[in-house]
């Protein structure tokens, strides 16, 4: 089939008016919401319409981040789940939508994902350092070839089915982790483990077990980044994280790299963030250099599942332990002083039993989709520019 050029705002919506009414609550989401190289996106929850300020969608959208570095580092994805179909989110988005007859949904998002509009945006970007952002005229004077819809259903339809698989690992994940959590507090917040009725309980803590510090449990590294002269994407060094950008639901993904090896974690450390979202939680899948913005965790007793759970349900808010007037943080001093109920070793042996070969299952799931999404990636360009024939 033959293929035709045209600029992108003549190929898709930009900017797309949707109709909300002031004082209605809709579907909100945040920056934070949205997963780099996911494709489709969860609303963190509702916020009220005050007749501006947010992007507007609606479902089958596209939103696209224009802002650094949540561009260069991936955050575009295809809403979905939206309350009444129609919802609003951060000001930091475009949004895009297809054209009847001429652009398939599906495609533009891949679109949007691909180089030939990735690139042009982060070319395109003014501004304060740290603050800079894509233009929208140049998105949308951006001259792209494309195939006529029926091919482009047929192209989107084979980069979906690598994602289907990844979404739906993604919720077997989830599920997972929820019933090891779910374990968690039916044994160590409600006190129904294993023999509870023969044991005396004072003040919430069963005999036998005690509150300790987390500095008492755990050796703890504190991030502390290196200057920005030795970073780089072309995977020199060593992986290097010092936020929680590229976090996922349990392992984060590489994208920045360093050379010069200062505060390390290692393979199966729990990275902790100690700036805003205070308490979000990972784990190290391998060696890692950590910045200023991460600390990573590891027991002192060869407990580390307990202690991934047991951290995981003391933060299940982030910013519980916030402080600072303008961004979340906790301090060293903080961290290490954070309380958590330590039980008797047989219980803890007990509970490892049944969490271990579910935390297996979870890396089992997240190396497949490692495996996925490198298979799709290098699928996306080739098929979005016509190298291969569908």
């Amino acid at each position: 089939m033959s293929w035709q050029e045209i600029t992108f705002g003549n190929f898709a919506e930009i900017q797309p008016q949707v109709k909300l009414e002031k004082g209605t609550a809709y579907s909100f989401i945040e920056m934070a919401d949205v997963v780099p190289h996911t494709k489709n996106v969860i609303p963190g929850g509702k916020r009220t319409w005050k007749s501006s300020g947010g992007s507007k969608f609606e479902n089958g959208d596209t939103i696209f981040a224009r802002i650094t570095p949540c561009l260069e580092h991936g955050k575009t994805a295809k809403v979905s789940n939206l309350t009444d179909s129609k919802g609003f989110g951060s000001t930091e988005f475009f949004v895009f939508r297809g054209r009847e007859g001429i652009s398939d949904p599906d495609y533009i998002y891949y679109l949007a994902r691909s180089p030939v509009i990735r690139e042009p945006a982060i070319k395109s970007m003014t501004g304060a350092s740290g603050r800079q952002r894509a233009q929208k005229i140049v998105v949308e004077n951006t001259s792209i070839r494309v195939p006529e819809i029926q091919e482009q259903r047929h192209i989107a339809s084979i980069l979906s089915a690598y994602d289907d698989l990844i979404e739906n690992n993604q919720r077997r994940i989830q599920l997972l982790e929820q019933s090891a959590q779910l374990l968690y507090k039916e044994w160590f917040v409600h006190l129904r483990f294993p023999g509870h009725e023969h044991v005396t309980i004072t003040d919430g803590v069963p005999d036998g077990w005690e509150k300790n510090p987390l500095g008492e449990i755990a050796d703890i590294t504190m991030g502390q980044s290196p200057k920005s002269i030795y970073y780089n994407e072309d995977g020199n060094g060593l992986p290097f994280h010092q936020g929680v950008t590229n976090f996922g639901i349990r392992f984060p993904s590489h994208q920045k790299y360093c050379t010069m090896q200062n505060r390390l974690a290692e393979p199966g450390d729990i990275l902790f963030s100690v700036r805003a979202p205070v308490g979000r939680i990972n784990i190290v899948p391998d060696k890692i250099i950590i910045g200023r913005g991460l600390a990573a965790i590891r027991s002192r007793t060869g407990q580390q599942n307990f202690l991934f759970y047991a951290l995981k349900n003391r933060f299940f808010k982030e910013d519980i332990m916030g402080s600072g007037a303008i961004f979340a943080a906790i301090t060293k001093k903080d961290l290490h002083g954070v309380e958590l109920l330590q039980t008797s070793d047989q219980i803890a042996k007990m509970f490892m039993a049944h969490v271990v070969p579910i935390d297996l299952q979870i890396e089992k799931l997240h190396q497949s989709n490692e495996q996925l999404t490198q298979a799709r990636d290098v699928l996306l360009p080739r098929l979005m520019n016509g190298e291969i024939s569908v």
